[in-house]
C-alpha cells in the first residue's frame, strides 16, 4: 500500500495545563498563549499541507484545529477515540488535591502499570488500544495521502510508544509540548516516526517556552 503521513499536532496550552490539573475528559481553556500557539500553527499550515484534519471532539483540541482549519480552508472532523486518557476521580485536581482526597489510589496509580485504571477512569492499555484504532483505520481510510490529527499529550505517549516498541510500563524519558508538530508514516500495517516534537514554529509569535531548553 501506499505510505498515509500523519502530522499529529498537540493543542495548544491550557489553564489547568499551567496548573497542574488532570484534564482528561474533562476540559479547559486555551490560555492566551495558547491561542498564540493555534494561530501560529495556522501560519504554517497552508491549504495544500493535508487532505483533511481529525480532532479529538474535547474543546482545547477542537479549538486548536478549528484555528488551523481558517487558514487551510477544512472542515474539522471530530473523533471521540481521539481523546486523551480517561483519568476517573483524578480529573479536573491537582496533584496535592488528589494526594489528599484519595491517598489510597494515588498510591495505586503511581505503583500501578499500563493495566491500572483510576476509579471510573481507564488504564494507560485501553486508551492506547482506543487511541491506535483510530489512527489505523483513520491511516487505512486515506491511504496515500498527508492527513492531520489534532489531539493530547497522552495520545501522542501512546503513538510514540507504539512506533518505537516502548513497552507501555517503561518510564516516560521523552517529553511531548503544547502545539507541537510530530509527523508519523503509516505503511503496509507499520508506524514510522518522521519527525518529533517540532515546535520551531512557536518562535514567530513569541510563544516558545524557553524553559524547554
Amino acid at each position: 500500500m501506499d505510505a498515509t503521513y500523519v502530522i499529529v499536532v498537540r493543542h495548544g496550552e491550557t489553564e489547568w495545563n499551567t496548573e497542574g490539573r488532570r484534564q482528561g475528559h474533562l476540559d479547559s481553556t486555551l490560555t492566551p498563549k495558547g491561542r498564540a500557539q493555534a494561530e501560529a500553527l495556522a501560519q504554517r499550515f497552508t491549504p495544500g499541507s493535508c487532505s483533511v484534519i481529525y480532532s479529538s471532539d474535547l474543546g482545547r483540541a477542537y479549538e486548536t484545529a478549528r484555528t488551523i482549519a481558517e487558514n487551510t480552508g477544512h472542515e474539522v472532523v471530530p473523533d471521540e477515540r481521539l481523546r486523551e486518557r480517561n483519568l476517573g476521580i483524578f480529573q479536573g485536581l491537582d496533584g496535592g488535591e488528589i494526594r489528599q482526597r484519595y491517598p489510597a489510589e494515588y498510591e495505586e496509580h503511581r505503583k500501578g502499570g499500563a493495566d491500572h485504571a483510576v476509579p471510573s477512569g481507564e488504564s494507560f492499555r485501553q486508551q492506547t488500544e482506543r487511541n491506535m484504532g483510530c489512527l489505523e483505520e483513520l491511516a487505512r481510510r486515506h491511504e496515500g495521502e498527508i492527513i492531520m490529527v489534532v489531539t493530547h499529550g497522552g495520545v501522542l505517549s501512546a503513538l510514540f510508544r507504539h512506533t518505537l516498541s516502548i513497552p507501555l510500563d517503561a518510564p516516560r524519558r521523552f517529553s511531548f509540548k503544547n502545539a507541537s508538530v510530530n509527523l508519523f508514516k503509516f505503511q503496509d500495517g507499520t508506524w514510522g516516526l518522521e519527525t518529533w516534537g517540532d515546535i520551531t514554529h512557536l518562535r514567530r509569535v513569541g510563544a516558545l517556552d524557553l524553559s524547554y531548553f
